[in-house]
């Protein structure tokens, strides 16, 4: 009995130990060794038709916990955001707008192909104590004196994870992956959800969507991840400045039908997505990249695709619209995918 008791003690002490939860450790069947320093940009999903899409990336059990204790106000990028600590310590990051709706989803499609994302959170409604007594600036429309508030996102700030400056991030055609499949996936995924935002180191001046994140891994050692960052233009229209849309649902269900246009000689893929960077994006992929990316998108069940939109606080008749839409793109996909020799 004194042995048992001295194991399990011994057993709690080094899980204390171990460190934060990767956010990709719910899907992870085993414990697998790797080499210090390893540069990667994805990773094999595994039984994705398994994956709880409500949860995402950090699982239902790494959602923020109220109360909510403000630090500071954030004055980057286009939308209002926050920045706060919730009742585990745990540091947030919290944005309201357009892009809210969009970005939650996104990312759970994106985690699903087996890339990096930032555990992300649609929070409906809550409070946000510590509101400095001269109230926000931008986000005072969307926060109350008391710090109630509805309809935000919330972001993980890692403690285990060091990101390099936008200026230090990578572009599409210039990165330790270009030609590979596992690029070309992430591609396609960016032009599945119709993310036009697709800007990259070249636009640092303007804000990088890319990014490089050194991690620490709970065995001590480094791992650079390649992150596409900015997950909130999508689920609209891709388009040019005049004609994009995020989270709107008739658009990305108009365009649906022009996803893939064909195949063209040679097995490259012809699509109809337009964006930032509409060449870097688009161009160059194969019927090969397609099969690859749609090995594990096409295990989503239209269960897992309605989760991932309640999570992102679709209304029901966006989960239908949606659903229907993006079942049509992954068809297409599977169209091109059974071309390819096996």
């Amino acid at each position: 009995m004194k042995r048992s008791i001295l194991a399990a003690v011994t057993a709690s002490i080094l899980v204390a130990l171990a460190g934060p939860v990767d956010a990709f450790a719910q899907r992870r069947p085993r414990t697998v060794t790797r080499p210090a320093n390893e540069t990667v940009i994805w990773r094999d999903p595994g039984a994705v038709g398994q994956l709880d899409l409500e949860g995402g990336a950090g699982g239902r059990s790494g959602a923020p916990l109220a109360p909510f204790q403000f630090e500071e106000e954030d004055s980057g990028g286009t939308n209002p955001k926050i920045k706060v600590t919730d009742a585990s310590g745990r540091r947030w990051g919290v944005k309201w707008g357009t892009e809210v709706n969009s970005e939650v989803f996104a990312t759970r499609i994106v985690w699903a192909a087996g890339y990096f994302v930032e555990p992300a959170y649609f929070v409906a409604r809550g409070r946000i104590d510590g509101i400095p007594s001269g109230g926000l600036d931008r986000a005072r429309k969307f926060v109350a004196a008391d710090g109630s508030f509805n309809d935000a996102r919330f972001e993980l700030r890692e403690e285990n994870v060091e990101k390099l400056k936008d200026e230090q991030s990578w572009a599409w055609n210039s990165n330790p992956f270009v030609g590979t499949k596992h690029l070309n996936g992430l591609k396609i995924a960016v032009m599945l959800v119709s993310n036009w935002d697709s800007k990259d180191r070249r636009d640092a001046g303007r804000g990088s969507n890319t990014g490089i994140y050194k991690y620490t891994l709970p065995s001590g050692t480094m791992e650079t991840r390649y992150l596409f960052t900015d997950w909130g233009g999508s689920m609209g229209k891709w388009g040019n400045f005049f004609s994009r849309e995020k989270w709107d649902c008739k658009g990305f269900a108009s365009q649906s039908k022009d996803f893939i246009k064909g195949v063209k000689a040679g097995g490259i893929v012809e699509f109809g997505y337009s964006g930032q960077r509409t060449s870097d994006v688009a161009e160059g992929i194969t019927a090969r990249d397609v099969r690859f990316v749609y090995k594990f998108l096409g295990q989503l069940s239209d269960e897992q695709l309605r989760d991932g939109l309640r999570a992102c606080g679709a209304t029901d008749e966006e989960m239908v619209c949606y659903v229907n839409a993006m079942r049509e793109r992954l068809n297409q996909m599977a169209r091109v995918a059974a071309t390819v020799d096996k």
